[in-house]
């Protein structure tokens, strides 16, 4: 269903959140904070309305419970997804990390549990919006490294010469690493250049990506190659892909 409440009077040129929830009580909560943050709300209780107000009001994000009537909050990601890469935040009370892995797998770009802190979301959504409005820094053509080649200005990346298809944020992540090989990011430092916003004490969202990127571009995920593991502080890029280091000069045929 589709909530007909009347909405606070705001400039044209504010963006408006699609939220979908069937909790009312929730619904009020989020459109309260994120009215005052000065977005315009539109909301819908179960899965086909928000489909019926993605397609209508084009919002520049969208907050999705998953456990909707009518279509649950998987089947409500995967149509958005087949046509629009509007960013989706997953606002829910499924909390295991397959349920993490699953609504990142299928593209939303930040999971948040139930319960949740209004003003941690507001910040979330901010940070989601301000990554989706910059425009992608200037690269070169193709990024080649031994069995990893990734092309940015078609968002394309191939591991052992197979297309591999990643999340916006799998990207994103992978993407940061390559520019910078070697270097040790902390879960923070990822969390701020990628997800962009600063450390709001969710490091699981950086280890549930790292772990979804290794199981597509590495050829053994328990023993990657590229994408290792620093004890303690975080995680760095290995460009020769683990090959000796008489082939390390050739890791690299592109200047990041």
């Amino acid at each position: 269903m589709i909530d007909s409440k009347p909405i606070a009077t705001t400039s044209v040129d504010t963006l408006t959140i699609l939220v979908v929830e069937d909790e009312a009580s929730i619904t009020r909560l989020v459109r309260l904070y994120l009215e005052q943050s000065g977005f315009r709300v539109v909301a819908a209780t179960d899965g086909r309305a928000a489909l019926v107000l993605h397609e209508r009001e084009h919002p520049a994000l969208v907050i999705l419970d998953l456990m909707l009537p009518e279509l649950d909050g998987w089947e409500v990601c995967r149509r958005i997804r087949a046509t629009s890469h509007t960013p989706i935040l997953m606002l829910t009370a499924r909390q295991t990390e397959e349920d993490r892995v699953a609504g990142l797998d299928l593209g939303a770009d930040d999971y948040v549990t139930k319960p949740f802190s209004p003003r941690e979301l507001v910040s979330r959504v901010r940070a989601i919006l301000r990554r989706a409005a910059q425009p992608e820094p200037p690269s070169a053509d193709v990024l080649s490294f031994p069995g990893l080649t990734i092309t940015p200005e078609a968002r394309r990346v191939e591991a052992d010469g197979r297309r591999v298809e990643l999340t916006a944020k799998e990207y994103d992540l992978l993407l940061a690493f390559v520019r910078a090989p070697y270097h040790v990011y902390s879960r923070e430092e990822l969390l701020s250049r990628v997800w962009g916003y600063d450390f709001l004490g969710d490091s699981r969202t950086v280890d549930v990506h790292v772990g979804t990127l290794r199981k597509k571009v590495e050829r053994d995920s328990a023993h990657p190659r590229f994408i290792q593991t620093v004890w303690r502080v975080g995680y760095k890029f290995d460009p020769t892909g683990g090959e000796d280091e008489d082939h390390a000069a050739h890791a690299v045929t592109q200047t990041l």
